[in-house]
């Protein structure tokens, strides 16, 4: 079960965004697997894909679309990657722009396609095909939850946050979804999410946001240390709240939508961790006293991907050697060791070179039986700080990934 992520139960609607869903069966039959979105003419969109180099057929797609047309549609299905698939695989994203563009009578480029699921296998166009229709007759601005539940993978439950803010007077808001359990990883963090707020933002401002949430979200987490092939995170503003064009970084509307669009980021991001395959623990890495965000990230990520330290907190052993080990590994030049303090939450664990003169065994336990822990590095060389969020690793990662095509 996901580690302190309480139920998604309702999600406030975005004016100018309606979202249906259908199940395609593509991979199962008791629950919907395919979602689309509806946006409202005039929207302006953003977006961040995977850097993987062997991205899927539907991420070069989405990419090709969106630098040639606003998008109207988000066709969004679960079961299937769509990816490793060549040639093949961007005939069959297309065939699956075009069933939507037919059915809603807009162009082929105003769809944006995107797929999770298995990896390598042909896309099931024709069950995809017969599903969009009803996905279509379903649109509604009030099936965010639904939509949640439809781009599932193996997520244990759904994902969606939301932030209402007041600009100028006015009610704006911004709801998430996104999905993600497993193969994640920065660059992206297999993660999808779609953000749509009802703001008026210009393109290039939408894009800057976008980037500065992600930077401290999606892209702070990480659960395996496997960048997937289909990430992609959207962000879309429809314009339909009353108020002027924000097209300046600098000004106060901005700013006050940035905070939200972060805080909605951040909260998607945490729940993908706490719903890391198998994790039993939510773990922040806060690592402070760094010469500058890249070294942090270095010795956080190191930590953060050590299959001995997660699987100490998995067993909730205070195995701190491990931790220091990790340190120690870490690609950072010219490391003080006799700087360096460690922490498990307000215990320390290690200063001066070694195991704190104050520390127990027993104060260690005491943390690491904790759901929720911080491991905070003090490197003692600068003022920079970072954060990243992770999770353990228990047996049933082992087993959800080792049957995940059964």
């Amino acid at each position: 079960m996901a580690v302190n992520l309480p139920e998604l139960k309702t999600l406030p609607a975005v004016a100018g965004v309606r979202l249906g869903t259908a199940c395609a069966q593509i991979k199962q039959d008791e629950r919907d697997d395919l979602a689309l979105f509806e946006l409202a003419s005039g929207s302006t969109s953003a977006a961040v894909f995977t850097r993987n180099a062997f991205c899927a057929a539907p991420v070069e797609i989405a990419r090709q679309h969106l630098a040639t047309t606003e998008p109207r549609y988000w066709l969004i299905n679960s079961g299937n990657a769509n990816a490793g698939t060549g040639e093949s695989g961007r005939t069959a994203a297309l065939d699956c722009c075009a069933a939507v563009a037919h059915e809603q009578k807009c162009s082929d480029r105003e769809v944006l396609p995107f797929s999770t699921g298995v990896i390598g296998e042909t896309l099931p166009v024709d069950k995809i095909r017969a599903a969009i229709p009803t996905a279509a007759k379903n649109l509604d601005a009030n099936h965010w939850l639904e939509a949640a539940h439809a781009i599932m993978t193996t997520d244990t439950q759904a994902k969606g946050a939301s932030r209402q803010i007041q600009i100028a007077g006015q009610t704006i808001t911004i709801t998430g979804i996104a999905k993600g359990s497993g193969m994640i990883h920065p660059n992206m963090a297999t993660m999808l999410a779609f953000i749509a707020t009802d703001a008026p933002v210009a393109e290039p401002l939408l894009s800057v946001g976008l980037k500065a949430a992600m930077n401290v979200s999606f892209n702070r987490i990480t659960v395996d240390g496997d960048t997937s092939t289909n990430d992609a995170c959207l962000l879309v503003a429809t314009g339909q709240a009353d108020l002027p064009l924000i097209e300046h970084s600098h000004s106060t509307e901005f700013k006050a939508l940035q905070q939200a669009l972060v805080e909605v980021s951040q909260e998607l991001a945490h729940a993908i961790v706490r719903d890391g395959e198998g994790a039993t623990k939510f773990i922040s890495i806060e690592v402070a006293e760094g010469r500058d965000e890249q070294e942090c990230l270095k010795v956080a990520y190191t930590i953060a991907q050590s299959p001995l330290v997660k699987t100490a907190l998995f067993a909730s052993d205070p195995n701190w050697g491990r931790i220091l080990a990790a340190i120690g590994r870490a690609p950072i030049a010219e490391l003080d060791i006799q700087a360096v303090r460690v922490f498990l939450g307000d215990v320390c664990i290690v200063d001066d070179g070694g195991r704190a003169t104050s520390y127990t065994e027993e104060q260690g336990q005491a943390v690491m039986d904790e759901k929720e822990i911080v491991i905070k590095v003090l490197l003692g060389r600068g003022e920079v700080s970072n954060t990243v969020w992770t999770c353990d690793f228990s047996y049933d990662y082992v087993k959800i990934n080792a049957e995940y095509r059964t």
